[in-house]
């Protein structure tokens, strides 16, 4: 729970999905089904202004009755994003996503997005760490510890 976001993305890779602001919706949704990823960056010249989710399809798309065709994401994103540094540990993330409910967090380094984390990717590695704790302490307990 102490590693640094920087070890899940360095094991995942850094790439990130983004789409320039004045990106449809419909072409985000395409991309983001094309990736089999939940959420997208939202970028103007290059800086995050947003963040573009399934949720945002469903309640300010969707339900609000707007054509995904002729909608542009930066009139639906959620702009209010929370973005954190490679050095945050998995730890202060998960309790992160935990208490505001989010499941994607992008990484900012000194302003330049460098990767995103779902709340799958924290779990993931909040399970395989804590199997590779319980092996030791076994390992340790029936004498087999080096």
């Amino acid at each position: 729970m102490e590693a640094p976001l920087r070890r899940i993305l360095e094991q995942k890779g850094g790439a990130v999905v983004g789409v320039d602001a004045q990106t449809t919706v419909r072409e985000a949704v395409r991309r983001m089904n094309a990736e089999r990823i939940g959420a997208v960056v939202v970028l103007d010249e290059g800086s995050v202004v947003g963040i573009f989710t399934e949720r945002d399809v469903l309640a300010r798309v969707v339900d609000a009755g707007r054509d995904p065709e002729t909608t542009p994401v930066a009139e639906v994103m959620t702009a209010s994003v929370a973005t954190v540094s490679p050095d945050l540990t998995v730890g202060e993330a998960m309790l992160l996503v935990t208490e505001r409910r989010f499941r994607h967090l992008p990484v900012l380094e000194e302003g330049r997005l460098v990767g995103m984390v779902s709340a799958g990717d924290l779990m993931r590695w909040l399970v395989r760490d804590q199997a590779a704790e319980i092996q030791q302490l076994v390992a340790y307990i029936s004498g087999e510890y080096t």
